[in-house]
């Protein structure tokens, strides 16, 4: 067994593992240590200084997230020392900083301002530079904007695109007083191979990059007698929105939520959910079209793996950086933009609503949903299909902006027609819910029996490990698929797209030999989203994920082809999986981007 480091920290002893800083020691004391640069998801950096301590074996203050805890070492996290350097390290961010903090989007959420009102800086010791610095704000993306006057550089958005995402949209540039956070040749981000994914806005600590809101275009259509205005909740959307109110991380709010949303004046309240479940059917009558044609030798050519093609910042990140794997791509369009295609043709003509007049809006976990929607082949149904989207945090601002006290909010259930849904749809917003829930129908339809695993839980894709693999062999088939007998089926997940070019490098002979891949731009998937409640960690990201496997389980229906409301749109309007209709509304293309 290993010895542990025992310290003292203000005169209190503590025992840690080696290789521990001094930060992590003073959490297990519950000794708050300011912080600006350092983030539980990312490398240790060192660089911003807030955190700095004093050892009595050191002559200089040290910073204590990048400093290891060793044996009889003696620190002091409050001397006057500490308080001084602290109070001129937040000054003089202060002092280049855009401090109209009333104006801040991030207002009461900037971890900047926090760390300024403990210290109490009433004065300021330096001069201002900010109203001489020339910065600039890029607006130029439908998810993200960047203001630069902002930022205090303490580079955790580059080390997220780098680190977590692998895409390196954000870089470093210049030195010194001239040194800023940009891009490639400083272009806006909407021109860059930035996948709007949202992540460098979760781990800002400021308002340097925050999502591009649409509130008050959603409040003006909501004010419009003229508009019927639907909104649609995103499965991660329920296990987070509790967070914005000050509920733990992972309470379950989806009756609080519906409720709340008609208080806002939604006219009809309605489920992604339905449209994930119509997903699993769609996507997965691709996957076993795509078997037959490989495995009993119809077509050859035919490609093999089928990667899921739910996470916008997924897609674009393919279509950046792996072109040649665009072919696998399932042409399935996401759960948000299938029901944005059915809510303006399916819903608009039962309900003899003219699709002139709705307004189509998506509560999202995820900024990248912002892109997608305004993506051009995104009107299969005539009209823009998603008008608006809105992230988790958004809708938390819009609740509060009403004046609704959620936590006394009685529950209520989702309207019908698309409102239905599955415990197979509800997984879908954690890593590895996709596959989960494909694989539940897929097995079912080929074999006539459900997957062999207890209570439908396939526990090898679930977890928190970057990749993940599952195999299931084909037994005794169904007539139909006789091809398919005693073939292993063979699935790969990923999240996190660092995760997901390790997958796409993979050699021709390891990349092929899985018939089904799922990949999540984020980190656990839509429940740590870029859209969702800040902050969010691996604890509050696990949290999430046990309240999605709990929304599932607690389903009466946990299997996405017996969803009734999926059912009659077969029957009454699409026809089949895969037919005809079904392709022009719910299928889509790729394109091909530039690589910088």
């Amino acid at each position: 067994m290993e010895n542990k480091v025992q310290l003292t920290i203000n005169g209190q002893i503590v025992e840690v593992q080696p290789g521990k800083s001094i930060l992590e020691a003073a959490e297990k004391l519950r000794i708050h240590i300011p912080t600006l640069c350092y983030h539980k998801d990312l490398c240790v950096k060192g660089n911003c200084r807030v955190c700095v301590v004093e050892s009595k074996h050191n002559k200089r203050l040290v910073a204590a997230c990048a400093t290891p805890a060793e044996q009889g070492m003696a620190i002091v996290t409050n001397s006057l020392k500490v308080r001084n350097a602290r109070r001129h390290i937040i000054q003089l961010l202060l002092a280049e900083h855009n401090a109209d903090c009333t104006k801040c989007y991030k207002n009461g959420q900037c971890e900047l301002q926090r760390i300024a009102a403990d210290l109490k800086i009433l004065n300021q010791d330096f001069s201002e530079l900010n109203q001489w610095k020339k910065y600039t704000v890029d607006y130029y993306s439908p998810s993200i904007i960047k203001n630069d006057s902002k930022c205090i550089r303490c580079q955790r958005c580059v080390r997220t695109c780098a680190e977590l995402q692998g895409v390196n949209a954000l870089t470093v540039a210049h030195k010194g007083e001239k040194m800023k956070i940009s891009t490639f040749l400083a272009k806006p981000m909407s021109e860059v191979v930035c996948t709007n994914c949202g992540q460098c806005v979760n781990h800002c600590p400021t308002g340097a990059l925050v999502e591009r809101n649409y509130i008050e275009e959603v409040w003006a259509a909501l004010a419009d007698p003229t508009k019927h205005v639907i909104v649609q909740t995103a499965p991660a959307v329920r296990v987070g929105l509790g967070e914005e109110f000050g509920l733990e991380p992972g309470t379950r709010v989806t009756g609080k939520m519906v409720t709340a949303l008609r208080q806002l004046g939604f006219d009809t309240v309605l489920d992604t959910d339905f449209t994930a479940d119509l997903t699993i059917l769609e996507e997965g009558t691709e996957l076993l079209g795509r078997l037959k044609s490989s495995v009993a030798g119809d077509n050859a050519d035919v490609k093999l793996p089928v990667i899921s093609s739910c996470s916008p910042g997924w897609i674009k990140y393919i279509e950046h950086l792996f072109p040649n794997r665009l072919s696998h791509l399932s042409s399935c369009k996401s759960p948000q933009q299938m029901f944005g295609a059915l809510a303006k043709t399916y819903y608009a003509a039962s309900r003899k609503i003219d699709p002139k007049s709705i307004v189509s809006v998506s509560i999202m976990p995820c900024t990248a949903k912002k892109y997608e929607a305004g993506r051009p082949e995104m009107c299969s149904s005539g009209y823009r299909d998603v008008d608006y989207v809105l992230t988790t945090r958004e809708l938390a601002i819009m609740i509060k902006q009403a004046g609704l006290d959620f936590g006394v909010l009685s529950e209520s259930a989702y309207d019908k027609l698309m409102g239905q849904s599955t415990g197979a749809a509800a997984i879908f917003g954690a890593t590895g819910g996709v596959m989960e829930a494909a694989l539940r129908t897929v097995y079912e339809v080929v074999t006539g029996r459900e997957v062999p695993f207890e209570a439908l839980n396939i526990t090898p894709v679930r977890g928190m490990e970057g990749i993940r693999e599952a195999a299931i062999e084909v037994k005794n088939p169904l007539p139909e698929w006789q091809f398919l007998d005693g073939v292993t089926l063979r699935c790969a997940v990923a999240h996190g797209l660092v995760n997901a070019r390790k997958l796409m490098e993979l050699p021709a002979e390891r990349f092929n030999q899985y018939h089904f891949i799922e990949i999540m731009a984020c980190p656990g998937g839509c429940l740590g989203g870029g859209g969702q409640p800040i902050p969010t960690s691996p604890e509050i990201r696990n949290r999430r994920m046990e309240a999605i496997y709990a929304e599932d389980m607690g389903m009466p229906l946990r299997k996405s082809h017996d969803n009734p409301e999926v059912q009659l749109l077969y029957a009454n309007y699409l026809g089949s999986p895969n037919s005809k209709k079904a392709h022009e509304l719910l299928h889509t293309h790729y394109t091909l981007r530039e690589r910088f």
